[in-house]
């Protein structure tokens, strides 16, 4: 490879540096005021706030905050759910110059108990109901909490049980006490803003990690605003302002990706609904939006959805819906009148689960299948996909809408620079380069050198036109006995495309030879199982071992080896009749695969897929 297609550089615009996030909400409130700013569902209807709604609601917020006695460089935990109060609490927190340090919802105590602990936490402003009791589950040993505050007032306050030497407030009581001080002097807010530097910690973010204790990233506020700039930038077409785009968040703001997402849309001045993926669809029909955020496990299942509905169609319904399908499969491009009559009869059905006016889709936190991006691309669904990481603010690179390739997450961001390392690992150096892991020099110097390239993990290649295609996570790399190295992830995606696979692992470190953990979309499993005949009344485990069913999957099997190296590809397989979830400690927050709790959950079967493997030769392998 040369060194041209080894290095990936661009220089920013002044002006996206030297900000702090409530900058953007002052410039937002200035340039693009928007009276439906905000909006989400409260009490079965959608209620909006207006930027200068937002804005006084944060200012009053961050002198309340700061008249309970908390100082700037304090930290602030949000226990909450993804909506405006999250933004508001977030904001509040930001303007007082204290960091705020969200926190899971889907973490377990202890590991909440070590993100107050370890982050030295001295207020938690947390969402009411059953988030409050496990807030207080996670306080039974001391820490530095001295308050919490509530989004949501309880019906009863003083009945709630909160530790001794902790006060409970609701946000409205902090808010009152802001606003009166305010009142009495004008000035108040000003001081706060001009206290503020770029370069000030604005949050620190504990990674949810496959493996091990959680990391405290510290982020700051020049980090994510000059990422969330210039990410927007990239897109020349967007139209900002009410009126213009329309933005749907169901992702947790938890996560750095849709925290970073929501900046960039507020300084646009871009309309944020804020939804819940178990509400995701019907608000899609009713919000349609024209951009969301999403992960690719999304976008696999409703590809799943669309496959398997077209192959379950009968009639003239079904042949129209599978020519269609092929057609966005095969043809390269998307004009002409067979084309024209695919789009009324086909995609334009595609194009109305996700509301009708969608114009890009924003995919980022793992892999997305080629195929999907490919075809939702010919179909009329740009997918914008990119990478990054919560240490890198998030975004590195990602593809344009007037510069798209599916299967490459596109070119690197405006402002920043990268490069593939000798061993293939991506490196990257620039303003949106973390501050360092809080309270965690070691693992700091191990993630970024001494020129300051930070160290991704991530294994990639750069096209001669500078394409970022991610190859696989170098920890995820696996040696087999044979000596032979195989990369997962290409296999991996490649089976969850498929509308039967609804998840599945790779194994092999340290055996002759590869093989899959496959976990089946039972729903699909059990529609196939009533096409071949077979009573789709018979429990998993059995649909699961049944032999036309297994014969379907070694299909599926031997198509996702197809041009793989004849040593790296699955040699056997087992379906599970089980599920992969945040909730059974077998996914992290953000959808990853953790693979050492997989392995030892199906240990055994993976004993039986190996079991007799000192028989074969290499030859016979």
């Amino acid at each position: 490879m040369s060194e041209h297609s080894n290095i990936a550089k661009h220089v920013g615009r002044p002006s996206f540096l030297g900000r702090t996030l409530p900058s953007l909400l002052y410039h937002a409130n200035a340039s693009h005021p928007n009276s439906r700013a905000f909006v989400q569902k409260e009490k079965g209807s959608w209620k909006a706030y207006s930027t200068n709604d937002f804005k006084d609601a944060a200012e009053e917020l961050a002198v309340g905050l700061l008249d309970l006695g908390l100082r700037p460089g304090d930290r602030v935990a949000l226990y909450q759910e993804s909506d405006v109060y999250f933004c508001l609490a977030d904001m509040g927190c930001l303007i007082a110059g204290l960091i705020d340090v969200p926190v899971y919802l889907t973490h377990t105590p202890e590991t909440i108990k070590f993100v107050l602990n370890h982050a030295e936490v001295h207020a938690v402003i947390a969402s009411g109901g059953d988030r409050f009791d496990e807030l207080i589950e996670a306080l039974e040993f001391p820490t530095d909490v001295a308050h919490i505050i509530l989004t949501e007032p309880a019906h009863d306050i003083k009945a709630l049980g909160v530790p001794e030497g902790i006060s409970l407030l609701t946000l409205s009581d902090v808010r009152s006490r802001g606003r009166k001080l305010i009142q009495d002097d004008a000035e108040h807010v000003r001081a706060l803003s001009d206290r503020l530097d770029p370069s000030d910690l604005a949050t620190i973010i504990y990674t949810s990690g496959t493996t091990g204790r959680p990391k405290g990233v510290m982020l700051t506020h020049e980090n994510i605003s000059s990422n969330a700039l210039m990410a927007f930038s990239g897109i020349k077409s967007y139209k900002p302002g009410m009126g213009g785009e329309v933005m749907l968040s169901f992702l947790p703001l938890t996560h750095v990706f849709a925290r970073t997402l929501y900046y960039g849309a507020l300084a646009r001045g871009t309309s944020l609904y804020f939804s819940h993926p178990d509400r995701l669809v019907e608000d899609l029909s009713t919000v349609r939006p024209t951009i969301i955020s999403t992960v690719p496990r999304v976008l696999e299942k409703v590809y799943s959805k669309i496959i398997a509905r077209t192959q379950s169609a009968t009639g003239l319904t079904g042949k129209i819906a599978r020519w269609g399908l092929d057609r966005a499969r095969r043809e390269s491009t998307s004009s002409g009148p067979m084309f024209g009559a695919a789009d009324r009869l086909v995609y334009k059905k595609w194009r109305a689960i996700f509301g009708g006016k969608i114009r890009w889709i924003i995919s980022g936190g793992a892999a997305l299948n080629s195929e999907i991006a490919e075809v939702f691309n010919r179909a009329g669904l740009t997918i914008l996909q990119g990478y990054g990481l919560t240490e890198t603010s998030p975004v590195i690179a990602f593809n344009r809408p007037d510069s798209n390739r599916a299967g490459t997450v596109g070119t690197v961001l405006e402002g920043l620079e990268l490069k593939i390392d000798v061993d293939g690992e991506i490196l990257t150096r620039g303003p949106h380069v973390m501050a360092g892991y809080f309270r965690d020099e070691d693992r700091t110097a191990a993630m970024i050198d001494e020129e300051g390239w930070l160290h991704t993990g991530d294994i990639g290649e750069l096209s001669e036109d500078g394409f970022l295609r991610i190859t696989d996570r170098k920890k995820d790399l696996f040696k087999l006995s044979t000596g032979k190295y195989v990369m997962p992830q290409p296999l991996e995606n490649r089976l969850s495309a498929e509308s039967l696979i609804d998840q599945s692992v790779v194994i092999g470190s340290g055996h002759k030879f590869a093989a899959a953990l496959i976990f089946p979309s039972e729903d699909n499993m059990r529609s196939l199982a009533q096409s071949l005949g077979i009573s789709s009344a018979l429990e998993l485990p059995a649909l699961c071992q049944n032999e036309r069913i297994l014969s379907e999957i070694s299909r599926i099997v031997d198509k996702a080896n197809e041009g793989m190296s004849h040593w790296s590809t699955i040699k056997r397989f087992t379906v599970v009749p089980a599920e992969l979830s945040v909730e059974n400690d077998l996914l992290t927050p953000t959808l990853k695969v953790k693979r050492a709790e997989v392995r030892n959950t199906f240990s055994e079967a993976i004993e039986k897929l190996y079991a007799d493997e000192h028989q074969y030769t290499e030859d016979q392998l």
